[in-house]
């Protein structure tokens, strides 16, 4: 190696010289400068020739250290990779019909379990509130209940001059803010009708005339339909339920209803959607036996192709469990093989068409198997994301195939209404006719968990919640590694050594430990007694502008202290997905709903970071553990806390107050990155909080569901 001389020209770089760089560069807090002027400056200076100084500049802003942005989006893609290739090799070994059999009744049952199961039927109390009258059809705007006062709004297209009963079709709609208004709706609705299909397009949870967050104005209160049904939906997983299952049940419930209409054939009664209706036909497909044929459009993928391209999908497209179990977009539809199917997808769409023609293949594969391969098929149209002409040109010819109740191959000509004609309700939404809301379910669900569920404690408490984590194992200690501290981070003592700590193959915890000394190599061992602060969002920033740090260092002089990031935050915040972090579809979002899906939260992930950095704080001599953390550290230190003896003490800063508070709150700003699924149908933090008494809890500034309400 070499350095760059006064004239420029390199010279031999020693080892001295090189550990003299390493050593300076390794350094943290204050000492830098000061080390780095002692190195440049002569032995003597003449006091006579020194300038005034000038005033001191106000130091600069530091940005968050951030060295393993890709780290999160590596760790999962790798497991998503791993897993399909497993399943690929099993799909390769089926050669006979009663091995595609075999093979279908197992992913069957899985999908199943994503679900969840179904509620009881309940009546339907439909009612026509208007109809429209047109050349080739009439409309009869419906409103029906699925659930007990969960009503749901729909446009019913009646063919005119046809005879004997007709083919049905129940249309969902895409994330379009108007819903069955929008005219990409209406067209294929009408379009059908004029074909002679009885169709009822219904508007899905939280979008036309469904919103659920209303305004006293009944405007929606969040900017667009997509964040209310995340808002929903991650609520719902709390008490143990899935948003999508919802979406489906409403479509259910549609063809319920179109079954109780005299005119409609039930020998031929069929599904189609777009983008989120096409992931409701999806599930549908899932759910619903009575389906005789389907057209979902631009949502079939592969999970790996759709998290390659950062791609994240809403809380009803994510079913829990589907991850752990190996699952993939194509094995939605095993239940429903090997009923006819057409795959519709678009060339310029986002959603990478290789994964619709690899979800193609899959099923392709299994219906020849099944000796029905003309019953599934593929169309990808020339346009963007959407249902355009051209494809539901393709969904009619495939229908009409099946049922013979048309020739006609283009679209007939369309006339599209005007929002207010196709509404159900006279102000245009639900609210005002004394709907319930998903958020009044989900709190009554929480409510009665919270009266059957019967008080933890001890080791009872422990087993819930290693269970509520699914916790791999832990063996050995932690390997790691040593970084190099970057100069004048002004953190509470002069020096820092940085580790990054491999919780688990491919997760690093980056952890600092602070010190009056130098530190550029290992640890030392001790003392017996060690702070592990866990940030909130950056220990690297909470270290420099946290005044909770400053006092837990000055109030335990004789202790080491440690701070550290947990995976997803600080030094391995991702930068992936093209929006902040902390938008509703940004990267912390995004991670957090593979978590689910791979049955490991994020406080789950989180909670084993923290018991493999005890383990290794442990093999350095640190014997006792005084836990500490803010915000969202508190989730994981709060379960780890509960889970390992050597935590002995545990100090928390604007904690969250409970799950239970959240599973019933109006509004709240937690992310899903702070949910643990399921959790209320065994136990919530007050137990966790309880539990801790024993280990000297001390609470500082609970927080509630909403950002501000402290306590």
């Amino acid at each position: 190696m070499s350095q760059p001389t006064a004239s420029g020209h390199s010279a031999p770089l020693t080892r001295r010289a090189l550990l003299q760089q390493a050593s300076v560069g390794l350094l943290g807090g204050a000492a830098f400068p000061a080390l780095a002027a002692a190195a440049a400056a002569p032995a003597k200076t003449d006091a006579k020739a020194k300038s005034p100084k000038a005033p001191l500049a106000p130091p600069a802003e530091l940005a968050p250290l951030n060295r393993f942005p890709r780290m999160m989006h590596d760790f999962f893609l790798a497991r998503i990779a791993s897993q399909e290739r497993t399943t690929e090799a099993a799909r390769k070994k089926l050669r006979t019909r009663a091995e595609a059999e075999a093979f279908i009744r197992d992913r069957a049952a899985k999908v199943q379990q994503c679900f969840g199961p179904l509620p009881a039927r309940t009546p339907l109390n439909p009612r026509v509130t208007s109809r429209v009258d047109r050349d080739a059809y009439t409309i009869e705007n419906v409103i029906f209940e699925s659930r007990p006062n969960f009503l749901v709004t729909g446009n019913l297209y009646l063919p005119k001059g046809r005879t004997g009963p007709l083919p049905g079709v129940v249309g969902v709609c895409g994330h379009s803010d108007n819903g069955k208004a929008s005219g990409t709706y209406q067209s294929f609705a009408q379009g059908l009708a004029r074909l002679g299909y009885i169709t009822l397009l219904i508007d899905p949870t939280g979008q036309g005339e469904r919103t659920q967050r209303l305004t006293p104005e009944l405007k929606p209160v969040l900017r667009w339909n997509t964040w209310e049904h995340n808002f929903v939906g991650h609520q719902q997983l709390l008490v143990g339920e899935f948003f999508g299952t919802w979406q489906a049940w409403d479509g259910i419930r549609a063809l319920d209803y179109l079954l109780t209409r005299s005119e409609v054939d039930s020998r031929h009664v069929m599904v189609t959607g777009n983008s989120g209706g096409g992931t409701i036909t999806t599930w549908m497909c899932a759910l619903e036996p009575r389906l005789t044929a389907a057209a979902p459009s631009c949502f079939i993928n592969t999970f790996r192709r759709m998290f390659e391209s950062e791609q994240p999908a809403d809380a009803e497209q994510c079913p829990p469990h589907t991850l752990a179990f190996g699952l993939d977009h194509s094995d939605f539809f095993l239940p429903f093989a090997p009923r006819p199917l057409k795959l519709l997808g678009q060339e310029r769409d986002p959603f990478d068409a290789r994964g619709l023609e690899q979800s193609y293949g899959h099923l392709q594969q299994l219906y020849t198997l099944l000796g029905a391969t003309e019953k599934v098929a593929l169309f990808i149209g020339p346009d963007g994301h959407g249902y355009h002409q051209k494809n539901r040109e393709a969904m009619y010819a495939w229908f009409n195939q099946l049922t013979q109740v048309s020739r006609q191959g283009d679209e007939p000509k369309l006339t599209l209404e005007k929002d207010e004609t196709l509404w159900c309700t006279p102000q245009g939404q639900v609210g005002p006719l004394g709907s319930r809301t998903v958020m009044s379910f989900t709190a009554e669900t929480a409510r009665r968990l919270r009266e059957a569920r019967r008080p933890l404690s001890g080791e009872a408490l422990q087993r819930a919640v290693e269970s509520a984590l699914r916790l791999p194992p832990r063996e050995g200690v932690p390997d790691y590694r040593i970084l190099p501290a970057p100069p004048t981070r002004r953190y509470p003592k002069r020096w820092a050594g940085n580790y990054a700590v491999e919780t688990e193959p491919g997760i690093l915890s980056v952890v600092y430990r602070l010190s009056d000394q130098a530190l550029v190599s290992r640890p030392p061992r001790g003392p017996r007694r060690a702070v592990l602060y866990v940030a909130d969002r950056s220990a690297d920033a909470e270290l420099r502008d946290e005044p909770f740090i400053r006092e837990l260092v000055a109030a335990e002089p004789n202790a080491a202290f440690y701070a550290c990031d947990v995976r997803g935050v600080g030094e391995s915040q991702p930068n992936t997905t093209a929006k902040p972090f902390s938008d509703p579809y940004g990267s912390d979002y995004f991670y957090a709903i593979y978590g689910v899906m791979f049955d490991r939260s994020y406080p789950a992930q989180r909670t084993f970071d923290l018991l493999q950095l005890v383990n290794w704080l442990a093999a350095n001599g640190h014997e006792e553990i005084h836990l500490a953390a803010k915000g969202w550290g508190t989730i994981p230190a709060t379960l780890a806390a509960l889970l390992d003896a050597r935590i002995t003490q545990v100090t928390l800063k604007r904690a969250l107050s409970s799950y239970d508070e959240i599973a019933e709150a109006a509004d709240y700003d937690w992310p899903l990155s702070a949910f643990v699924p399921e959790v209320l149908k065994t136990f919530d933090l007050p137990d966790c909080y309880r539990a801790l008494a024993a280990k000297g809890l001390r609470q500082i500034e609970l927080k509630h569901a909403v950002a501000g309400a402290a306590s």
